[in-house]
């Protein structure tokens, strides 16, 4: 992907709002009690926020698989960032898929509340790399 520092800098941003708009609509929906819902929303939140990750530093990703295999390699395998982020990443894509995909299962509150914070956590500490790499 050929962008300008100015397209680069605007796309990122773009999906980092993104990022914050899909955690609101999950908090939003965890208040009505639609746990698969949150499940979806705190993925795609998270998922943003590594896209923005992705375009800052020049890496062209296509697909959901993609995305989890740049990211464990390219940021928790080098020691880039915490590899906490990566097994979280690799656990809200399969229960992400779970919820959406699997007319049996139910994601509930127990399970969402911890990882809506831990998602959130990610999220700041994505946005930090973000903000400290373009300071340099």
């Amino acid at each position: 992907m050929s962008l300008s520092e100015e397209e680069r800098i605007l796309l990122v941003q773009m999906q980092l709002e993104k990022s914050d708009k899909f955690m609101q609509e999950a908090l939003v929906v965890s208040e009505m009690g639609y746990w698969n819902l949150v499940a979806n929303r705190v993925y795609y939140s998270v998922f943003h926020a590594v896209a923005g990750l992705f375009i800052n530093d020049g890496f062209d990703v296509h697909t959901h698989k993609g995305a989890a295999t740049v990211f464990g390699q390219k940021y928790i395998l080098t020691g880039t960032l915490d590899a906490k982020w990566g097994k979280l990443y690799s656990k809200l894509q399969s229960l992400r898929e779970k919820c959406d995909y699997n007319v049996i299962y139910e994601t509930s509150e127990a399970e969402m509340r911890p990882i809506i914070k831990e998602s959130q956590e990610m999220i700041s500490a994505i946005k930090e790399f973000i903000r400290t790499s373009n300071n340099n």
